[in-house]
């Protein structure tokens, strides 16, 4: 049980209305006990249960209730909605392209001017319908501009969010990034727990794999390419550049959860470090 919470003499359930779960899920949560009991003899001489399969029967149904709450007060923390964020971006993205090359195809048998992409549904969405089958690509681009226009949203909000959750992983990474990575790591306590080696290939997975069994190189890198100090560096010196981003995003990731604390000193030797990788650039 937790350590520091109300020790309990007579049982787990000592004061509890047999009948009201959610006080039996909140002791099994909260109390802990020096050493082990006879619970189930302390709780039918207590009289909260008649007996021992009684009190097992309710110790089942309050740990059931307790494991729920748990689940259900985790999935709601900031960074599991910060994960769904940046999921939910991407699927709407990703849609609304797929939906985006659908009407392009059909809009072109209709008219002579449709554009492609989410500005062409822009364009085809603002047209007056004149006959049944226009009336439906017209409604098809206006879904199109509402999920690229959804998927717009949830970029501002993952950059307003994810700095509150992440400070340290926002500042380095970027907001949006730093929510992939959360994301792909399944959570920020998951992600703080990785070392720096597996932060480098997030998102690389099915290279690795491949890499694994032998059937291709190893990754260098995962999604943090996308990030200007990989990405921009020299192809030479991106292995190290990756290593070095990295590392300290493995750091920064640690401190935002278990601190949770802004520390400027981090960032500055990222950017000394990524300026001596780059200064290698000049001597090539």
């Amino acid at each position: 049980m937790n350590d520091g919470a109300p020790s309990t003499s007579a049982g787990w359930f000592e004061g509890v209305d047999p009948d009201d779960v959610a006080s039996a899920s909140e002791a099994i949560t909260e109390n802990r006990a020096e050493e082990p009991g006879e619970w189930p003899a302390v709780a039918v001489e207590s009289g909260y249960a008649d007996s021992k399969d009684e009190y097992y029967e309710r110790l089942r149904e309050a740990s059931l209730r307790a494991t729920r709450d748990q689940v259900q007060k985790r999935e709601r923390a900031d960074d599991k909605q910060l994960v769904h964020s940046v999921r939910a971006m991407d699927d709407a993205e990703r849609t609304a392209n797929e939906l985006a090359e659908r009407l392009a195809e059909w809009a072109g048998t209709l008219y002579d001017d449709a554009g492609v992409g989410v500005d062409g549904a822009r364009e085809l969405a603002a047209k007056d319908a004149e006959t049944p089958v226009e009336e439906r690509v017209v409604s098809l681009a206006e879904r199109v501009v509402a999920l690229a226009d959804e998927r717009d949203d949830l970029r501002s909000f993952i950059e307003t969010r994810a700095p509150t959750v992440a400070p340290n992983l926002s500042e380095m990474a970027g907001p949006v990034l730093a929510a992939r990575l959360v994301a792909l790591a399944g959570g920020l306590e998951s992600l703080a727990k990785k070392p720096s080696g597996t932060v480098q290939v997030l998102g690389a997975e099915d290279a690795l794999f491949a890499h694994l069994r032998g059937r291709g190189s190893s990754p260098k890198h995962g999604v943090i390419f996308t990030h200007e100090y990989v990405r921009g560096t020299h192809p030479e010196n991106r292995g190290s550049a990756a290593r070095a981003f990295a590392g300290k995003l493995a750091i920064a990731a640690r401190i935002d959860h278990y601190a949770g604390d802004f520390r400027p000193d981090l960032h500055e030797e990222l950017r000394e470090r990524m300026e001596t990788i780059r200064a290698r650039e000049v001597d090539q």
